[in-house]
């Protein structure tokens, strides 16, 4: 297992699990934001029935088991085994969801498949080098197809690769995770410079004027292929 991958296990034992329900009654249910049942939902990705979609990053597995129980063909890659297990656990019941232990770059170069959007919740596109990412996923878009990503908004003034920190507990040193931290603008024009169309992005506020808690940045934009 590498660094990062332990890295990201330790993690995982710090991250609660989603609740059973939300606040709609509803078992299975998609999130941008770090608030829950707050923001747009998976109509951002246009989820057809029989459509492909693949998440970068699914963690625990809660939004790509809820596209999978719309009807998609839900595919969502980690590197963690523990958030891996811990999804495949709770969501063993959802037909057409496909779990995979893959590093995100590594999964997009050496695939053939194409998928009609490809997604991240504070996942891969927060904790890869943009200008390394964004070609490969292209690649795998198939034309016209939808890239929409959610992470934490930039501190000002601290952007582009920055460090943050998970905790090991036991007094022993943290791991040392890389971000790349972009503000709205610097995405829009990122994903213009690799070959996207219809690029917007935006900070959505934190529920109820919560100046306290940072909002979500939200970005989207087409495969011009």
């Amino acid at each position: 297992m590498t660094d990062l991958a332990v890295a990201w296990d330790t993690y995982s034992r710090t991250k609660p699990s989603r609740r059973t329900t939300n606040a709609a009654g509803n078992t299975t249910w998609f999130n941008w934001t770090q608030h829950p049942d707050y923001g747009p939902g998976e109509e951002l990705l246009a989820p057809q029935p029989g459509a492909r979609i693949l998440e970068l990053g699914c963690g625990k597995g809660g939004n790509i088991a809820h596209l999978a129980a719309c009807g998609v063909h839900a595919t969502g890659i980690d590197i963690s085994p523990a958030q891996l297990d811990a999804a495949r656990e709770r969501w063993r019941q959802v037909p057409a969801l496909t779990l995979l232990e893959a590093d995100a770059l590594e999964f997009l170069r050496r695939g053939q498949q194409q998928f009609d959007a490809i997604y991240s919740v504070f996942g891969a596109m927060w904790f890869v080098d943009p200008r390394i990412l964004l070609p490969a996923i292209r690649d795998r878009l198939t034309p016209g197809g939808r890239l929409v990503f959610s992470h934490r908004p930039p501190i000002e003034g601290c952007y582009g690769c920055q460090s943050g920190l998970i905790q090991r507990g036991d007094g022993q040193e943290p791991f040392v995770i890389r971000r790349w931290d972009y503000t709205a603008d610097a995405w829009i024009d990122l994903l213009a410079d690799n070959g996207f169309v219809d690029a917007a992005a935006h900070v959505v506020p934190s529920p109820g004027g919560q100046q306290q808690t940072a909002g979500t940045l939200l970005a989207q934009a087409r495969n011009a292929q």
